[in-house]
């Protein structure tokens, strides 16, 4: 494969990890402990390294026409969403090595953590049906749409996505955002956003459109959120500055983010957010353009692999 591929023997059909080297801080030990057992049991794994933004979409879209029957990302949420929408169309099933910061989508699901048990599922192979969301740009000079498998955000937590820097990141992990929000709350708050849930107004400081129940890592912010079925939660925050948003900020660990005063969560399936260039956009943790987007289910589910 493109991007710098290497291959490890074995006697069964070949399986293909793309693999993102600067994604999260446990990096390479879990992905080499993993491939070392799935060789042990005779699975040949071939493994592409991603060099930029996107490439393992264009990896994962290759390999599915190829008809690889599984392909792994091995990285963070975002590099599991470029996987995803890689797959998009085809019979490939996505497998999970979680190497990112937050790994929300491996904590929404159960996945497991250990590289014996990573191993067994992707030697077992077992799926169930995962929807991710599309975000479509909208408006003149439309951009390509975007998959996303957790959430989108826009407001706030957008803004710490668009301008946290790589090497904070790299450095402080999660307690990253916690920094570029200080430093977003000094700079004051962004334009009230304008949203059309499924055609009715609505306007808020901030918004989460949630496909999974969990943000930020292990923390609910969308109880009735599900992966499989159509449709999202949206969360909907009242109040922007640094009060509320340090109260958030506050309740996120504690698991008390969705009692929140001026958060409202509303279900719907067409989300539009109106705004222009002046709100940003975040997809599982990374920065994903600019307003206007429309908002819909994925045409088809991906299967993913999940535990036995």
């Amino acid at each position: 494969m493109d991007g710098g591929s290497t291959a490890r023997r074995g006697g069964r059909a070949a399986l293909l990890v793309i693999f993102n080297p600067i994604a999260g801080r446990r990096r390479a030990a879990l992905l080499w402990q993993v491939l070392d057992l799935l060789a042990g049991n005779a699975i040949r794994v071939e493994i592409a390294r991603t060099r930029h933004r996107g490439h393992a979409t264009e990896l994962a879209a290759a390999a599915a026409a190829a008809g690889r029957a599984l392909v792994v990302a091995a990285g963070g949420d975002g590099t599991i969403a470029e996987v995803a929408q890689g797959l998009a169309g085809s019979t490939s099933a996505l497998g999970i090595i979680p190497l990112g910061t937050a790994n929300v989508l491996a904590h929404e699901l159960g996945l497991p953590a250990q590289p014996r048990a990573i191993a067994a599922s992707l030697a077992f192979r077992r799926t169930r049906d995962l929807l991710p969301g599309l975000a479509r740009s909208i408006g003149p000079g439309a951009g390509p749409s975007r998959q996303f498998v957790q959430m989108l955000g826009a407001g706030f937590d957008a803004r710490v996505v668009h301008h946290l820097s790589p090497t904070l990141k790299r450095l402080f992990g999660q307690g990253a955002y916690a920094l570029q929000g200080a430093r977003e709350l000094a700079r004051g708050t962004g334009p009230t956003l304008a949203l059309r849930l499924d055609g009715a107004p609505v306007e808020a400081a901030s918004a989460i459109i949630c496909k999974g129940r969990l943000y930020g890592g292990n923390h609910l912010l969308a109880a009735e959120a599900d992966h499989a079925r159509p449709g999202f939660i949206v969360a909907l925050f009242a109040h922007g500055g640094a009060l509320p948003t340090a109260l958030c900020g506050l309740a996120l660990p504690l698991g008390l983010l969705p009692r929140v005063p001026g958060l409202v969560l509303r279900r719907a399936s067409h989300i539009e957010i109106l705004n222009g260039a002046e709100v940003k956009l975040q997809a599982d943790g990374d920065a994903a353009g600019t307003g206007p987007v429309l908002i819909t289910d994925a045409p088809a589910p991906i299967p993913l692999v999940v535990p036995r």
